[in-house]
This record gives C-alpha cells, structure tokens and sequence, in this order.
C-alpha cells in the first residue's frame, strides 16, 4: 500500500481530471443547479454537513472542507453547515432538505440519532456521499471511510512487537459508534495472539484531550505497573502525556492514531513518549467532497446501491513520518 499522503493528494487529482470538460443535470431531479452564462457550464449546489470543531480531528475536518470549498468554487456553490450537537446536526438537515440541493456530503455526528433525518428526506438531498462514521443504514449513495479494523490492528500489532509479546498496557478508546467499535475490535483481535500482555483497563476518552488526562490519571491510580498505552486517537493520547508527566512516569510510551501533526512531528523527530502513530487524516472529508462533484459531473443519480469506498491507513514511524506531516494543516 502506497504512503497516506501521496494516496490523498493523488486521490484528488485523479477526481480532479474526472470532472475536466464534463457537465451533466443534477441528481435527484430537478432545475436545482444555477443558472449558467451562455457558453458557461452550470454550477451544482452542494451541502456539506459536519460537526462543529469539537476536538483536533474534527477542527481539521472542517478546515479542509473550507478548502474544498474553494477548491472546487468554479464548479459547484457549496454551503458548509457546522453543528453543535447531533439535534442540531438533525435539525439542519431538515431545513436543507428544502433548499434543492443537487448532492449532500455528510459526516454525522451519531449515525443512529442522525440517519432518520436522512432518510425521512432522502428523495430532496439528491446523490449522498456519507464520510467517516457512516449512517446506521446504507441510504447514501458512497460511503467514504477509513480502514478502522487496520488501524487498530496496526497499532496492536506494533505494540506487541515493541513489548516483545509480554507488558502491561492500559487502553483509551473513543466515543461509542462504529469507528470506536471497529478500532477496538481490529486491537483485541491482534492481542488475543499475545496472552502475556495484559490489558489491565480499557475506558472511554471520547476523543478528547481533557478527557482523556482525567480517565488516565484515574486508571494510574489503580494500575501503577504500566507499560505502555493505546489511545485511539492523538487528542487523547497528548490527554494521556500529560497524565503521565504529573505521575512521573517517564518510562512509559503510547500509540495514537489520527495524524495529528503534532505527533506525527514527535514520530518524525523519534520522542520516545512517541514511537509511533496510525494514519486517519481529515482530509477525507476534502476526498468526499471531491468524489460528489465528479460523480455529479459525470451525471450519476441515486441508484439504491451503497457504494462502499475504504481509505487506506499506515502504520507511521520515524522512517515515513515526513510523508504523512502536513505542517499547514490545522491538524
């Protein structure tokens, strides 16, 4: 598998290509697109739907939907709507619903709580392209996620190999859903190989930095004999340093995952606190945003069929960390 970054970058070029010297109406029926100049292609209307800022991850997300929205200006209006709470992220979506958008790209903040509102108006969002946590039924025509098995079994299988097969570790996993769900599976499933590490607690950091130093400084009051941390997620794992600092605990080192860049450089500059990471960058929602416009381009329409697109994560060393370093991201 090729390095994260030049599948990214080579991802949006290659849609890119897609969408040259083409034009088709827009999905879902209707004059929705705005009117064009003579000679001039018409342009789509897009709605991106994604949660506010929440955490590092999510302030990337809606970093690089800005820049697809520039991106991407000549040839679709994208409206970018940014929600508090997964009943605000509901609510929006009802409003939307009523504007006659030609495609609605959307990362939900919880795809049980969100996937009604989708659904009760399937028909007015025109071609959906669902990203990262997916909805709770396959009602979207493309749903663009990372690999959450492989990257919790990459960072299990690292860490098995740096414990030498036998150690303590705690674990900090994320907020309840599917991309939790599927990390922590791919994780246990590694260490079940492994009967000499031992897991002595496993709590939610809801993938939150803040959070995640007070679990951690919790659990290090119970579990002192520590060597090593999982944390499914960067935030949580600077969470976790910082716990780690007050107790004193110099000796003991952590996974993350995300591509926080912050880690990535203490990867690339070999910190020990850091010896590795696992890719799951932001810029997915910027690939999504992509995806809609070619696909709108190349005239495609609800079909009734889920297409199920998985992005690829890396396992990130010091060898290969400058490759996935985006030193001006937000992330």
């Amino acid at each position: 598998m090729g390095v994260m970054k030049n599948w990214l970058i080579g991802g949006v070029a290659v849609l890119a290509m897609a969408m040259v010297g083409c034009s088709a109406p827009a999905a879902g029926g209707g004059e929705t697109t705005t009117p064009a100049k003579e000679g001039e292609a018409k342009k789509f209307k897009i709605a991106v739907s994604i949660p506010t800022a929440t955490h590092g991850w999510t302030a990337g997300v809606v970093d690089w939907a800005e820049k697809a929205k520039e991106q991407f200006a000549s040839d679709a209006d994208i409206t970018i709507y940014a929600s508090e709470s997964v009943d605000d992220q509901a609510d929006k979506l009802g409003t939307l619903a009523t504007q006659g958008y030609d495609g609605l790209v959307i990362l939900s903040f919880d795809p049980a709580a969100v996937t009604p509102a989708v659904k009760m108006n399937r028909d007015s969002f025109g071609y959906i392209v669902s990203v990262d946590r997916g909805l709770a039924e396959p009602i979207a025509d493309v749903w663009m996620r990372g690999d959450n098995m492989k990257f919790g079994s990459e960072a299990a299988k690292f860490m098995a190999e740096k414990l030498g097969g036998k150690g303590n570790i705690l674990v900090l996993r994320g907020m309840a859903g599917p991309v939790d769900e599927d990390r922590v599976k791919g994780f246990e499933e590694v260490m079940k190989g492994f009967p000499d590490i031992k897991i002595l607690a496993m709590q939610p950091g809801d993938w939150n930095q803040d959070k995640a130093f007070t679990v951690t400084q919790n659990l290090l009051l119970k579990h002192k004999d520590v060597n090593a941390i999982w944390a499914a997620d960067d935030d949580m794992a600077l969470g976790a340093e910082k716990a780690l600092t007050e107790a004193g605990l110099s000796d003991v080192w952590m996974v993350g995952g995300g591509g926080s860049k912050v880690v990535v450089k203490r990867v690339m500059d070999g910190d020990k606190m850091f010896p590795a990471t696992v890719t799951y960058s932001p810029k997915m929602i910027e690939l999504a945003i992509a995806r809609m416009v070619a696909d709108l381009k190349a005239g495609k329409k609800p079909s009734g069929t889920q297409v199920d697109e998985v992005l690829p994560v890396d396992l990130v060393l010091p060898a290969n960390a400058k490759d996935h370093y985006f030193e001006d991201s937000v992330y």
